[in-house]
C-alpha cells in the first residue's frame, strides 16, 4: 500500500524520512532540543498555515458566496472544509505552545521568557525577543480556544445558537482570528530573530 495515498501515511512518511535524514546527516545532533524544536515549528506552521487559510482564503470566499444568490452558497465548505480545518487549526495552536513549552524549559529559558528577560542584569536580549514571541503565541492560543472556536461551534451548527447569537459568534470569531492574524507577523518575527537579531 502506499502510504502517500492517505493523510496519515503522508504525516507518518514525512516524519520517517526527516528522522533519517537528521540521522544520516549527524547522528549525535538529534536530541530531546532539537525533537522539541522540531516539533515546534512542524505545529506552529500548520497551526500559522491554516490561520492564513482562514484569513485570506475562506473568510472572503465564505463572505462572497453568501452574497452569490445563484451560486451553491457555502454549504460545502461550512459542513466539510471548515470542521476539519478548525481541528487541525486548535490541535497544532496547543500542540505549538506545548512544545514551545517544551523546549524552553528543557533549555532552562521558560522563566527568562516569560518574565521576558527582565530578571537579569543586564536583560538578556534573547529572552526579550523569544517571551515576546511566546507571549504573542499565548494570547494567540488563548483567542483560538476561549474566542474562536466556542464562536465557530455556533457558526457551524455544532451547538445551538439563535440568529442573533450567530451574527454575535460570527462577529467575535472574525475578529479573533484577525488578531491572530495581525499578532502573527511579529509573533514570527520574535520566534526568527531571537538567535539572529532584528531584521532591520
Amino acid at each position: 500500500m502506499n502510504p502517500l495515498t492517505s493523510v496519515r501515511g503522508a504525516i507518518a512518511t514525512g516524519f520517517l524520512a526527516a528522522v533519517v535524514l537528521s540521522l544520516l546527516i549527524d547522528p549525535t545532533a538529534f536530541g530531546e532540543l532539537s525533537l522539541a524544536r522540531w516539533l515546534h515549528i512542524v505545529s506552529g506552521i500548520t497551526w500559522v498555515g491554516l490561520l492564513y487559510y482562514f484569513n485570506l482564503v475562506q473568510i472572503p470566499a465564505l463572505a462572497e458566496a453568501a452574497t452569490d444568490k445563484g451560486g451553491p452558497g457555502a454549504g460545502g465548505i461550512t459542513r466539510y472544509v471548515a470542521p476539519r480545518a478548525l481541528l487541525w487549526f486548535r490541535w497544532a495552536a496547543l500542540a505549538t505552545w506545548l512544545t514551545g513549552a517544551w523546549y524552553l524549559g528543557r533549555s532552562g529559558s521558560f522563566l527568562g521568557a516569560f518574565t521576558l528577560g527582565l530578571l537579569s542584569d543586564p536583560v538578556n536580549y534573547y529572552h526579550l525577543i523569544i517571551g515576546t514571541g511566546a507571549w504573542l503565541g499565548t494570547i494567540m492560543l488563548f483567542n483560538v480556544w476561549a474566542l474562536i472556536w466556542p464562536n465557530q461551534r455556533k457558526l457551524l451548527g455544532l451547538v445551538a445558537a439563535s440568529d442573533e447569537e450567530k451574527a454575535r459568534a460570527r462577529k467575535v470569531a472574525l475578529l479573533a482570528s484577525r488578531t491572530n492574524f495581525v499578532l502573527s507577523l511579529p509573533m514570527l518575527l520574535c520566534m526568527g530573530s531571537a538567535n539572529h537579531g532584528l531584521p532591520f
